[in-house]
């Protein structure tokens, strides 16, 4: 099928013509053949690069009407934006949290790309734009099947499909093993394929070589190793060298921050990297292979100390200076711990192919397009917290899938390499094929957050309505002979608990509409409030005792470090790490502020997370004071990415605590206060790294 016969307008199709695209891949003609432009319900499962993206935008541009992009990360949804902003004609808006178009101009728009907890939100607070969606595609429809996320995009798909009838809805997914399920649960033609623009070959290190799933075999030199060489390091580098001297680039990823970190900086000491995009002489290489095809840096200005200096620019902390090391070497780690801006310019370099390789955690794989030559896996295990576990199949077929970047290689691989049993490892990950996606819904913390959203927002005002939202799931679909009703009882009975719901006729003159009393929801003022304000029950029911304990407090005990205590403490706050050195020093700054706190160290559920949630508050209240976030970074041991998490999370919740106190009718101003320092401080910040 050609561009040509696209029913889009001749802008779009002459672009589409300037970016290369004369003839529509196989899955992408698949989708139109199945509907994709007619407005039909369309699930695409196919691999990385076949095409996703113009699936998407031929269903949005011959909508009938405005549509919306749902992404799982913010990093994407930027990705997304700035790719959709360069359509002819389309007018685009953009909802993730970091960077909003106004509230009320999301209406206006052809198009929204907005993250599944900003929709779900949108929805609570009734967004007039939802019910006029013609069009809503949703992107990495398989996180359906994660804890967390995977409640949340059920939910709000659900809903949508109730509060804009007749929507189209266009899922894209990865190859899974029950794309049919989803298909059938939305009422979709499934496009399945598993075709891609370059081939892939997968294989498993062992031995000395490589054993790729088409039967070809790469030998792996590696020198003898040191005392305190890994030997799986030492097979990356090879794999990774290898690579950048044939003019490619890689991406290996490892289990942990740390590791992406450490392995970064190995790669930097490797001479045909620093030779590439230094410009320096490192000495004598540790393999052998001559350099390859010019892969994008400039013999005549290496790229690598023009980016470290410009990472240099964008802080100046710990983390900031080994990534300056690696950067002049050619080589850049990724994870959430660096800071937005680092993040950010990693990938454009990468893009731009002024790094032959990022080291990254698993995320990167699934939140940034960043395709690679090779992909080298170092690590199929991580820690859970508890033990080693093995990575999910699905996970590692998306690694994988980063393999091969259209139009620059002629073929991709990806290598598996830390493998304690190869032949094992070769049937799980490279022979079978990926897990099914599984409802994650009946997780009693999901269905306690969405049975509140729902009734408060009005969309359900009984027992029997929740149920009916609930039988329209994906859960419902998968399990259709399961009877929600007790688990339902019980979640509503927990919210009504927390004061956050009413269970009951709450007039008390039994007009009910026919429905026994009992069945009878309503959300509470509180309830409504904290649906609003997009945080969990459970969240809303400790601000709820943080405020009253702030109204039995004298008034000079109540501080900064009083409000930003009680957010820390909250389920909703990603908490942070305490060492056993600073422990000591935490402990005894609470004992300082003890009377600040609404709880005392003694009434603490967990001690552990409750000094955890003081070094939070100690972190951020310096923070607001002014305090050098370089010098946080270093002095707390926390990445300057999670900085600022906690500072965006903090504020969050500061204005969810100031809403209740209003509802409640409180005298406490502290917490609108202190939310206004984080984001006096918040801006000042954003000046000083605005300053060249």
């Amino acid at each position: 099928m050609h561009v040509r016969d696209l029913p889009v307008s001749a802008a779009v199709r002459e672009q589409y013509r300037a970016d290369g695209i004369e003839e529509l891949y196989p899955p992408q003609a698949a989708a139109v053949e199945a509907g994709v432009t007619r407005g039909e319900n369309v699930v695409a499962a196919i691999p990385t690069a076949s095409g996703k993206t113009l699936i998407a935008e031929l269903a949005m541009l011959t909508a009938d009407g405005p549509a919306l992009y749902i992404v799982p990360l913010r990093a994407l949804a930027r990705e997304k934006y700035e790719s959709f902003a360069q359509l002819p004609g389309v007018s685009v808006g953009i909802s993730t949290g970091d960077f909003d178009s106004p509230a009320e101009e999301l209406g206006e728009e052809d198009v929204v790309v907005a993250t599944a907890e900003k929709v779900d939100a949108a929805i609570r607070n009734g967004a007039s734009w939802v019910p006029e969606l013609a069009c809503v595609v949703v992107d990495e429809v398989h996180l359906l099947g994660r804890p967390g996320r995977g409640p949340t995009l059920e939910i709000t798909l659900a809903t949508l499909q109730r509060r804009a009838p007749g929507v189209q809805i266009v899922a894209l997914s990865a190859t899974v093993d029950n794309p049919g399920a989803i298909a059938a649960w939305l009422d979709a033609e499934l496009v399945e394929s598993t075709w891609r623009p370059v081939s892939l070959r997968t294989g498993v290190y062992a031995d000395g070589d490589v054993d790729f799933d088409d039967g070809s075999t790469l030998a792996v030199d590696t020198p003898p190793p040191g005392p305190d060489d890994d030997r799986d390091t030492e097979v990356t580098a090879a794999l990774v060298a290898d690579t950048v001297d044939d003019g490619g680039q890689c991406l290996a990823f490892v289990r942990s921050r740390r590791e992406a970190e450490s392995l970064a900086a190995r790669l930097a000491e490797e001479p045909g990297l620093e030779g590439r995009y230094g410009g320096g002489s490192a000495g004598e290489s540790r393999h052998s292979g001559e350099r390859g095809a010019d892969n994008g840096a400039h013999d005549d200005d290496p790229p690598g100390p023009r980016l470290a200096e410009q990472v240099r620019e964008r802080g100046g902390t710990e983390t900031g200076r080994r990534l300056a090391a690696a950067v002049e070497a050619g080589v850049a780690f990724h994870h959430a711990g660096l800071s937005s801006d680092h993040r950010s310019l990693v990938e454009s370099a990468y893009r731009d192919r002024n790094l032959g390789v990022i080291c990254a955690t698993p995320t990167l794989a699934a939140g940034v397009n960043v395709p690679a030559r090779r992909v080298v896996i170092r690590d199929l295990e991580r820690y859970t917290g508890e033990e080693m576990t093995p990575l999910p199949t699905l996970e590692v077929h998306q690694m994988c899938g980063r393999a091969g970047r259209p139009h620059l290689d002629p073929y991709g691989e990806a290598v598996l390499v830390a493998a304690d049993d190869p032949t094992a490892a070769h049937k799980r990950y490279v022979d079978a094929g990926p897990e099914a996606v599984e409802s994650q819904l009946t997780e009693r913390e999901a269905l306690r957050t969405h049975l509140l959203s729902v009734v408060a927002s009005g969309f359900a005002d009984s027992k029997r309505g929740v149920l009916d939202l609930l039988d329209a799931t994906f859960f419902a679909h998968q399990s259709p002979d399961v009877d929600l009703s007790g688990l339902v009882d019980t979640v509503a009975a927990e919210i009504s608990e927390m004061g956050l719901l009413t269970i009951g006729d709450p007039a008390g003159d039994g007009d009910g509409g026919g429905r026994s009393p009992d069945d009878t929801l309503s959300a509470t003022g509180l309830g409504a409030t904290v649906s609003r304000q997009y945080v969990r029950p459970e969240t809303g029911a400790r601000l709820v005792e943080a405020i009253h304990a702030i109204g039995r407090m004298d008034d000079a005990d109540v501080t900064p470090l009083t409000a930003l205590g009680a957010v820390c403490a909250t389920p909703d706050t990603r908490g942070t790490y305490l060492g056993n050195r600073e422990r000591a020093a935490i402990y005894r700054y609470a004992t300082r502020h003890a009377a600040e706190f609404t709880t005392a160290p003694d009434e603490a559920d967990d001690f552990e997370s409750w000094l955890c949630a003081v070094k939070l508050a100690r972190i951020l209240l310096e923070w607001s004071e002014g305090a050098d976030p370089e010098a946080l970074v270093d002095q707390y041991r926390i990445g300057p990415g999670d900085l600022e998490s906690h500072v965006e999370r903090a504020a969050w919740l500061l204005g969810a605590a100031d809403a209740l106190a209003d509802t409640l009718d409180a005298d406490v101003s502290v917490f609108g206060a202190v939310q206004e320092e984080l984001a006096a401080s918040a801006d000042g910040t954003a000046d000083r790294r605005r300053r060249p």
